[in-house]
């Protein structure tokens, strides 16, 4: 095996101007295409980096919500972790319809009309093949695009825009089997590409800048042909998940099996 491919020597993200309001019914590729052209359009081997707000926005996902909480519960599938604030709801952290772990399973109430939520896109990666097809149609380039949205990391502080979507990129490299600089095998390295892109172009996007698109330029490596896999990719699978439950949860569970074992009773599912 050989060293892996080294990685481009420089990358450039930007992100324009003039997108304005995205509603219901929107065709989000002809607004955001017209955004980028004018703002001297793409090259082959770029990645359009789109906000899932905007996606879910133009796909009509608004929802008529008085209460956050009870679309929150729609929304779940598994409860993680749960933690009572002060002078609010819980936070509540759960995997939702997508595989996705993150708080309030993604349901939005931030700029959105009052008395309504944003939901998630139904399914992500359909929404950037769709958006890949159309803007590689418009600009006769070869390219990838990258739908984010924002979560939090376990063990760090702050939060950080991954990839829920995706098209025509290599969303994982794996360099295990390789060796490297030094000749030593590569047993574990799978670098998680389309999340490291999602989370450079935020820093050009921003959270109130209204720029909900961008370009990252430079990665001509990691795009494809064909679609691809998608962001679906990379959410791990369940048997491989070391943390599928809060340390709390998890204690309480432990908790109740072992009541139950002291007793000869069936220990709880779970």
């Amino acid at each position: 095996m050989t060293a892996p491919d080294p990685p481009p020597a420089a990358l450039t993200a930007w992100a324009p101007d003039g997108v304005g309001e995205v509603r219901p019914g929107d065709d989000l590729a002809r607004v955001l295409g017209d955004a980028l052209e004018a703002a001297g359009g793409l090259t082959d081997g770029d990645v359009v980096v789109v906000a899932s707000k905007v996606v879910s926005k133009a796909e009509g996902r608004v929802l008529a919500a008085a209460d956050r909480e009870a679309a929150i519960t729609a929304e779940t599938v598994r409860v993680v972790a749960r933690r009572e604030r002060p002078g609010g709801p819980p936070l509540r952290i759960v995997e939702n319809r997508l595989g996705l772990v993150m708080a309030a399973a993604g349901v939005d109430a931030s700029n959105t009309p009052a008395g309504t939520v944003l939901l998630l896109p139904e399914d992500p990666d359909a929404s950037a093949r769709a958006l890949r097809a159309a803007l590689a149609a418009r600009f006769g380039v070869r390219l990838a695009v990258v739908v984010t949205d924002t979560a939090g990391r376990p063990w760090r502080e702050g939060l950080v825009d991954v990839a829920i979507g995706a098209a025509g990129l290599r969303v994982l490299d794996d360099l295990r089997g390789r060796t490297d600089a030094h000749g030593r095998p590569l047993v574990a390295t799978v670098t998680a590409v389309a999340d490291e892109v999602a989370a450079a172009s935020e820093l050009v996007r921003g959270k109130v800048a209204g720029r909900p698109v961008a370009v990252v330029r430079g990665l001509g490596r990691y795009v494809t042909d064909d679609d691809g896999a998608g962001a679906r990719a990379l959410v791990r699978p369940a048997a491989d998940d070391l943390f599928r439950e809060g340390s709390a949860e998890a204690e309480e569970r432990g908790y109740r099996r072992g009541l139950a074992e002291a007793r000869g009773e069936e220990p709880p599912a779970g």
